[in-house]
């Protein structure tokens, strides 16, 4: 299936950093996959996009970002690799297409954006077709009219602004210097994800689909807040994979070699990806499944998401074998708690944190 990528600094990258100059950039992944399990779909070649915030001084430019995206393999697109050289953002969001629903076509393509907000999905909400009514009929018609391409991951994208309205946020309203709160988008979220399960659970019981999970890693910002998800709709099994990095600084110290540099405990670069830029094992941390992560003034925030497919007991292992049938898995070890001696004091005191209260 797909990939995707986030940064979130306090200054600044150059977009190169990230998309194609690191040897395992999110474009050279959408070819040569190093963490690849599924072979039957070697590449993720059904497009891409790129989405970054500018500048908030310039208020000619208005709250929106700036995305672009094609149908063609991010390898192969010189306008893309032109764009990386000369532009800087310090909130991008990147995502490699391997489609599993909808046509090839620029109106497929993530990241999708609703004025301030930004979205994008690794995964696959199963039995789509047979929600995909239910989806339409609760919306308001400005959501539903909103939705241009055929991917579940865009009718999601509509159902959280449409969950977001209800909670009394308009996500066509200009934000203020915060955004709309991390709080509030966080719920939105969550009641996303409520929705999906509830409608999935009405498909007929005799219905062969219904027995596939659905595999919901959602990526939100509003261009101040992020909210990711790691989620699938079973107990047993993992959900597609997804890691995220903090430091100083993210640092190429030869060419094509990058690493996550920590002077101190500060967050002042976040990376949240599908799949680790760096083979520096120690700049990397596992998001546990059925987690959602909060990025919030550059500090790192994760909660389990606690409903019928959360495991009290941290301890039983779940299968990968469905992510691994996807291609959405990769072979660094998953966490079995939410601990890690390998964390930064912060990130490692979160988790004490974290695991006390689930």
């Amino acid at each position: 299936m797909c990939r995707f990528l986030i940064y979130k600094g306090r200054d600044p990258i150059l977009l190169a950093h990230l998309l194609t100059r690191p040897e395992h950039s999110i474009i050279n992944q959408s070819y040569d996959s190093r963490l690849r399990i599924d072979t039957r779909r070697p590449m993720n070649g059904d497009g891409f996009g790129v989405g970054y915030y500018t500048p908030d001084t310039d208020p000619e430019l208005g709250d929106g970002p700036c995305v672009f995206c094609a149908t063609t393999p991010a390898w192969n697109n010189l306008n893309l690799a032109r764009l990386a050289e000369k532009t800087k953002s310090s909130m991008v969001f990147a995502h490699v297409r391997a489609s599993t629903a909808g046509v090839l076509s620029e109106t497929n393509c993530h990241p999708f954006t609703f004025h301030s907000l930004m979205f994008m999905h690794n995964g696959q909400v199963a039995n789509f077709q047979r929600m995909k009514r239910k989806f339409a009929s609760h919306m308001k018609d400005e959501y539903f009219l909103y939705v241009q391409g055929g991917t579940d991951s865009e009718w999601a994208f509509a159902l959280f602004l449409d969950c977001l309205d209800k909670l009394g946020v308009d996500p066509s309203k200009p934000v203020d210097v915060n955004g709309f709160g991390h709080e509030i988008i966080r719920k939105a979220m969550l009641r996303t994800i409520q929705l999906i399960k509830e409608w999935a659970k009405q498909c007929p019981e005799d219905d062969i689909d219904n027995e596939e999970p659905s595999l919901l890693n959602f990526a939100v910002t509003d261009g101040h807040s992020v909210i990711v998800t790691r989620y699938i709709t079973s107990r047993t099994e993992e959900a597609a994979s997804l890691h995220f990095s903090t430091g100083s600084k993210f640092i190429e110290y030869e060419p094509g070699q990058y690493k996550m540099e920590r002077r101190d405990r500060r967050q002042d670069v976040i990376l949240v990806a599908s799949e680790p830029l760096t083979f520096e094992r120690s700049d990397w941390v596992t998001v546990p499944t059925n987690s959602i992560l909060t990025i919030n003034n550059q500090t790192v925030l994760l909660h389990p998401i606690m409903d019928e497919y959360y495991q009290i007991d941290p301890s039983v292992p779940r299968s990968s074998n469905f992510a691994a049938s996807r291609g959405l898995v990769s072979p660094i070890v998953e966490p079995q708690a939410y601990t890690n001696v390998n964390l930064p004091p912060l990130e490692r005191e979160g988790r004490r944190r974290l695991s006390m209260t689930a």
